[in-house]
């Protein structure tokens, strides 16, 4: 255990600004933005090379099977993931952290959906916090500002040059403001990554903020174990402060170190954001996807799955997806949590999730619907299983596209097999499976009197769903 790093994802959120690409069901941090691998994914194959031991999963009850599947991805089988009945804020987040592991273990505090675009200065800096965090510290991660950014919290130390004491935590300033701390050359941004001991978190929150600490042990003590999955208390745990650990702790504690960190951070908390940290054309453009763009320059474009072409536009960002496009002027972009709020508010689904839907067991998309029909495009990962269930208000016919599939249909079971299909009846008790070791492909279409993904009754789920 001595001297290895425990690696705590926080991946919780739902990254708003980052709409239409980020939902509710899918947010940024399992999307791949910047390359092959989602922003989870890339945040611990930055620690490869470091001695670490298996890492600390923390997000939502509703994101736990993109986690899990996360986790496979990128060979972290021994991962905990621990599920948040209810987001309340850092410090309690970690603390639930700090409870499941061993009091000397080291943590690495890190947010699943930050860019990181240097490495080596990145794990240079986690190497001095660890030695900092060793001796009984709580350590801050200081950006090295490049500009007077009004979209970070600041942090004001003794010296920005050499780890040192922190003298204060300051809000998001105004233009203003942060054109004084940036001239000041007294301010870091606040990476909202920190580094110590487990037992050095917990007495500093037990001296402090001890109605938290309360809080996450009496969860954690009720706390169950679900496959890959630790379930805190939900009524404990909910009953909790939201707080995040620069206030509960970080603010209070007179054992904070800040350590300056310059390797090209980014947030991306927004498209502008992602605008900045991404590769550009001659014409200053980022252009994803199907795009032809005319006289158009500092733009950024994501065209998803169809053509998009543009005409003399400046600074403006353009994403499609395949439910819903954005169009918005790049400096205005902070605003799109505004239009987020309206689609809760109205009940639209475009918050919740894009037409393409992740299950446990793979994912649909939904290609067109009517009053009474549905048609879905449905991939089973091999070796994955849909819960047995049945519906009282439709039915459904299923025709494979790719692979096998084995399908139950009330008391008989058979294999169909590619250009194949079946019926499914109303009221008639049915189950999926993938036996191959490719993907299974297949097209439903579903026709009834009420098509809701709740008309369904499972009578078994090897995935506890209910």
């Amino acid at each position: 255990m001595e001297g290895k790093i425990t690696p705590v994802i926080m991946a919780g959120g739902t990254g708003s600004r980052l709409w239409p690409a980020s939902r509710q069901l899918m947010p940024k941090q399992f999307l791949n933005l910047l390359g092959e691998q989602s922003m989870l994914v890339e945040t611990l194959a930055r620690l490869e090379g470091m001695d670490c031991n298996d890492p600390i999963i923390i997000c939502n009850e509703e994101h736990r099977f993109l986690a899990a599947e996360a986790m496979r991805q990128c060979g972290q089988h021994e991962a905990k993931i621990i599920l948040e009945p209810e987001g309340r804020n850092t410090a309690p987040a970690i603390a639930l952290a700090a409870l499941v592991s061993e009091p000397d273990e080291l943590l690495l505090v890190l947010a699943a959906d930050h860019v990181i675009q240097d490495r080596e200065a990145f794990q240079q800096a986690v190497i001095t916090a660890q030695n900092f965090a060793a001796e009984g510290n709580l350590v801050a991660f200081g950006v090295v500002p490049r500009s007077a950014h009004t979209g970070y919290g600041y942090i004001k130390a003794e010296s920005i040059h050499q780890p040192s004491a922190i003298k204060q935590f300051v809000e998001k300033p105004s233009a203003e403001v942060a054109e004084e701390y940036f001239a000041s050359r007294e301010y870091f941004w606040n990476s909202g990554m920190f580094a110590f001991r487990a037992d050095s978190y917990i007495a500093e929150l037990q001296q402090y903020r001890n109605d938290i600490l309360t809080s996450c042990k009496n969860a954690m003590a009720c706390a169950v174990n679900d496959q890959l999955f630790v379930r805190p208390d939900k009524a404990i745990f909910s009953a909790c402060s939201d707080v995040s650990i620069d206030y509960a702790v970080m603010e209070q504690t007179e054992k904070a170190i800040v350590v300056p960190m310059d390797a090209q951070w980014s947030d991306v908390g927004c498209w502008a954001s992602l605008w900045d940290v991404s590769a550009k054309d001659d014409s200053g453009n980022v252009l994803n996807g199907d795009v032809i763009a005319q006289d158009t320059k500092n733009c950024y474009i994501d065209a998803g799955q169809q053509l998009v072409a543009t005409v003399g536009l400046d600074n403006i960002v353009v994403v499609q997806t395949k439910d819903t496009l954005l169009v918005a002027c790049k400096n205005q972009v902070q605003s799109i949590k505004k239009i987020v709020t309206q689609l809760k508010a109205s009940g639209r689904r475009e918050s919740l999730h894009d037409r393409e839907v992740y299950r446990p067991w793979g994912k649909y998309d939904s290609i067109d619907f009517g009053e009474r029909d549905q048609v879905k495009r449905i991939t089973v990962n091999p070796g994955a299983k849909l819960s047995v269930q049945m519906h009282h208000h439709r039915a459904e016919h299923w025709v494979v596209v790719s692979g096998t599939a084995r399908v139950t249909v009330g008391e008989k079971t058979s294999l169909i097999s590619e250009n194949e299909s079946t019926y499914i009846p109303i009221g008639v008790v049915h189950c999926l499976e993938n036996p191959g070791r490719i993907p299974l492909e297949m097209i439903e279409v579903q026709t009834g009197s009420y098509l809701g993904e709740d008309d369904i009754v499972r009578f078994e789920d090897q995935y506890g769903r209910v």
